[in-house]
Formats: C-alpha cells, structure tokens, sequence
C-alpha cells in the first residue's frame, strides 16, 4: 500500500504536466473555432465576442488551463462549442472504443504469448523461424493495409466476420478490428516472450531446478516463463493505453462509431473541448496502467518485492 502511494504522489505532476501540454498545443492552434461554427457565413462581431466571453476565450491560457482542471475534478470535462458536454458526447462511443481495445488487448496476450512460448521452446526450429518472419511482415505492413485486406477477405471474400459496424454486439463486431487493432502489438508481444524466454532457459536457476528433478512444464511454467513475463507485462501495460488511443484507423476501416472517430471528427471542426477531454482521459488510463505494472512486478518477481519492503 505504501509503494501504491508513492506511485500515485509521483503520478499527479505527470498528470497535471500532461494534460497541460495538451491543453496548450490544442488551443493554441492558428484558427478561430467561434468562425469555424459558422462556415462561410459572415459573423457579426457583437456575436463573436459574446461567444468568445462565455467559453473564456479571451482568457490567458493558464486561466483557462486552471478552470478546465477544475471542472474535471468535479467530473466536468467542459462543453463544445454548440453547448453539447463532453462527457455526454462520449458517453456512448467510449464504450465502443473501450470493448475494441479489451478485445484487441486480450488477442495479444493470449495469442502473443502463446506464440513467444512456442518460438522460445522451439529455438531455431521451424516453429521459431516461422513467428519471427510472421512477427517481422505484420510490423512491416502498415495497419490501414492489413485493416482493409483483412475486411475483403475474411469478411466479404469468406464472410467469416462482419465487414463494419456494430450491429451483432460483442464479440461478433469486435473480433475482426480487434486482430486487425492488435496484430502490431501482438508482433511485440511475441518476440518480447520469445527472447526472455530464451534468455531465462539459460539461467542458473532453471539448470538447478532441472536438476533436482522438476518436471519440465513446472520448470518452464513456474520458473522461467514466470520471470520472463516482466517485460511483456510492461508492454501490456502500457499498449492498452496505446490501443485506446490509437484506435483512429481501425474505426474508420470498419465504421465503429468510437472516441476515434469523434476524435478526428473533432479536429477537423476545431472542437478543442473534445479532444481535450479525450486526451485527459487517455492520461489517466496511462497512469492506472502503469501503476499496475509496478504492482504486478511483485508478483512476477519475488526479489523486487522483497527490495520494496
């Protein structure tokens, strides 16, 4: 519990910093978002400066900064500029986007770590010359290629999955961009487990345990696998973040009516409110994420809790 404290004390600078950046780099951009509403219409100037005035615009960044923390301390992560809040905005695209990186992140856990054992078992064999070519040509082919080939040929070609939208509910819908969102991730996951793997095959500790008898699969179980899932737990850790955030792409290929899509949609209305609560979001599941990686240390490796003690 106290180690948890200190990671959270060392979590808040980071999270204020963070979205301070954000903040900044968002409305500091050339464009007024105010004419941005009206299009080609001309605007009177009574009325920007009245719109200006109610969403503080004429403010000093660090003001605005300051009453936007605020408001998230009270659950509030602002309005839009046609008076829609935020929160309401995402409430139901966030569910999308959250159920497509839990699908994405277990395909990685479980496929990428099955393959990484398979491969570091099998070292120089087959097996681990077949993943590593397999993990090198899905890091290579960029996620929009694989989205849309995947799309045609799984799921027009086969009809194996449904090509777009959400209409059969999870699993159905998710399963298709899911892979597709987690196959980049999955590639990583699966050498990460490969070279650890090999490298704790090595280890003192694994000749000893053999040596007193152990049965093979407790060996690699219990010992070295074990050991050889801190780095690949890190990773995890913080690609979920990376999947919530990153899941522009796939939702488009596939028309999944996520915080993504709304993200770009944003972006290009000059909706500064909305990607600013997004982004804040994406922060704090970064910083969750990661307090649990430290947490799960301990449990992987006995020695670093026995330091922390």
């Amino acid at each position: 519990m106290r180690y948890a404290l200190q990671r959270l004390a060392q979590a808040v600078p980071v999270f204020f910093a963070t979205t301070f950046v954000i903040y900044a780099m968002v409305f500091v951009l050339p464009g007024d978002p105010i004419l941005a509403l009206a299009g080609d219409k001309p605007v009177p100037a009574q009325v920007l400066d009245v719109m200006r005035e109610h969403y503080h615009l004429n403010d000093p960044l660090l003001v605005q900064y300051g009453r936007y923390m605020l408001g998230v301390f009270r659950g509030d992560l602002g309005e839009t500029f046609t008076g829609q809040p935020v929160s309401e905005l995402l409430q139901d695209r966030w569910g999308v986007t959250a159920q497509l990186a839990l699908t994405a992140w277990v395909f990685e856990l479980a496929v990428g770590i099955g393959l990484g054992v398979l491969a570091g078992l099998r070292r120089g064999g087959v097996a681990d010359t077949a993943v590593l070519a397999g993990t090198t040509f899905v890091i290579a082919v960029p996620v929009f290629v694989f989205g849309y080939t995947a799309q045609i040929l799984l799921g027009l070609n086969l009809g194996l999955f449904p090509t777009a939208g959400t209409d059969e509910g999870w699993p159905g819908s998710y399963l298709l961009p899911g892979m597709v969102l987690g196959s980049f991730g999955l590639a990583y996951v699966a050498r990460l487990t490969r070279t650890a793997l090999v490298e704790n095959l090595r280890a003192d500790y694994v000749r000893t345990a053999t040596a007193k008898g152990l049965a093979r699969r407790r060996v690699i179980g219990v010992h070295a696998l074990r050991n050889s899932l801190i780095p690949v737990v890190t990773f995890l850790g913080i690609d979920f973040g990376n999947l919530m955030a990153g899941a522009v792409v796939t939702e488009g290929i596939f028309n999944l009516p996520g915080i993504g899509q709304q993200v770009f949609q944003s972006i290009q209305l000059q909706e500064g409110p909305v990607v600013v609560g997004v982004t804040t979001l994406l922060v704090m599941i970064f910083i969750l994420a990661n307090l649990a990686v430290d947490l799960l240390y301990g449990v992987l490796d006995p020695r670093i809790r026995r330091a922390r003690a």
